[in-house]
């Protein structure tokens, strides 16, 4: 264990501050000052461990714990680091690598010294909600003060900081939008991958092209996903999250109520190192609502430029997202009829790129009933399968992706 003189240290923090305010660094440092009452390594202990399941931390949960404060931290270097693109003066460098070197010390604290707590020093918690791996940094902190030099121990955070981010939107993978509290990261994830969605090659190599020259900072479109219901439209999305999220593709989850917020929304998410994508799902609008035009105004046409860290998909069952009526085209007392047709379709104009998923033929469900079979390992003779499937498809809602895999979790139910 460190003696208390190198934890004394902490107060000298300059960039990384913030962690002296954190209840659980507090208490280690009246632990190893020796100046606590004599229970306090359990409270301690308690806390860790409530931080390690709901966080799903790992192994040393001390240094899993203090890791996973230094990787969120919002910071004058994170911020900087995010706002800049890894751009860092060499001052700025010095003073993180002044830190390091303290929290480093920091981080050896033996809290199995203390009591019968040996556990929470190679702690396996039951899950994790938490997307980000802390491993890379971990190893990183636990070098020795010697093994780097100042500007290669402040150049490899930086890189960390890059991919993952700080703060709220450091270790998420996807996020909604809390009008009060702002950005909330989402938990439970829908793990789907674009493997799982079977057909729609094209749509899914579309998608994933533009993604990537996104994701490469090379021009890319917004993204209008149209067509009939349960054929994949928002799982293509979230698949894109699950596949890029190591190289900082995150998602917002954005409904219609709140497009009023949209220009709020997007401004949290500029000068952030990650790219986003800005989801809105099931989109569509009556003829009186005129949240549409919040949308219009950000993806082109207003004052304000949208960050090049942001785009926007949408998926609706609407190729065009207003809806129209044949009085806006005849018998309508507008003079200029013509005009309020154009403002009604113009949204749709916007995107960039429109795909269309068409409800599968017979011959395409079938198709996508035998690959989630295969998938969900269910042996049944194909004439069965097919005999069921159809059965199934003729009592519901029509042929689609989502219709098929309702029919599979039915026979995975029934065995």
């Amino acid at each position: 264990m460190k003696p208390a003189p190198a934890t004394a240290k902490l107060s000298h923090l300059m960039v990384y501050r913030n962690l002296l305010k954190d209840s659980l660094v507090q208490k280690l440092q009246d632990l190893l000052t020796g100046g606590a009452k004599e229970d306090l390594v359990y409270e301690l202990s308690a806390g860790l461990i409530a931080k390690a399941e709901r966080l799903g931390l790992s192994g040393n949960l001390w240094q899993s714990y203090l890791v996973y404060l230094i990787a969120r931290d919002e910071n004058v270097f994170s911020m900087t680091v995010e706002k800049n693109r890894g751009k860092v003066g060499p001052g700025l460098r010095q003073a993180v690598a002044h830190d390091l070197a303290i929290l480093r010390e920091f981080l050896q604290a033996d809290l199995a010294a203390f009591g019968d707590i040996a556990f929470i020093c190679d702690f396996t918690p039951t899950g994790s909600d938490y997307y980000q791996d802390f491993t890379a940094l971990t190893q990183l902190l636990l070098l020795p003060v010697q093994s780097l030099a100042a500007e290669e121990l402040s150049g490899r955070l930086i890189d960390y900081y890059t991919r993952y981010g700080c703060g709220k939107t450091a270790g998420y993978a996807a996020f909604r939008w809390d009008e009060e509290t702002g950005l909330e990261g989402i938990s439970h994830l829908d793990e789907i991958k674009l493997e799982n969605i079977v057909g729609y090659e094209y749509q899914k190599e579309v998608l994933t092209k533009n993604t990537e020259a996104f994701l490469s900072n090379k021009p890319a479109n917004n993204v209008l996903l149209v067509g009939a219901r349960g054929t994949g439209k928002s799982s293509s999305v979230k698949g894109l999250v699950n596949l890029y999220f190591t190289n900082g593709l995150r998602l917002v989850e954005v409904h219609k109520h709140q497009l009023r917020h949209l220009n709020k929304i997007i401004e949290a998410l500029r000068g952030r190192s990650q790219k986003f994508i800005v989801f809105l799902d099931d989109l569509s609008f009556e003829e009186t609502e005129t949240e549409y035009k919040h949308l219009k105004s950000v993806i082109e046409g207003g004052v304000e430029a949208k960050p090049d860290n942001v785009l926007i998909y949408a998926t609706s069952n609407r190729r065009h997202l207003v809806k129209e009526n044949w009085s806006d085209r005849v018998g309508t007392q507008d003079i200029h009829s013509a005009d309020s047709v154009h403002e009604k379709i113009s949204l749709s104009d916007r995107f960039g790129i429109t795909l269309t998923y068409p409800a599968p033929d017979q011959t395409e469900y079938l198709r996508i009933v035998e690959a989630l079979a295969k998938q969900h390992s269910i042996v049944l003779p194909a004439e069965e399968l097919h005999k069921r499937a159809l059965r199934w498809e003729l009592s519901h809602s029509g042929r689609s992706g989502r219709v098929a895999q309702q029919f599979v979790k039915h026979i995975m139910a029934s065995n």
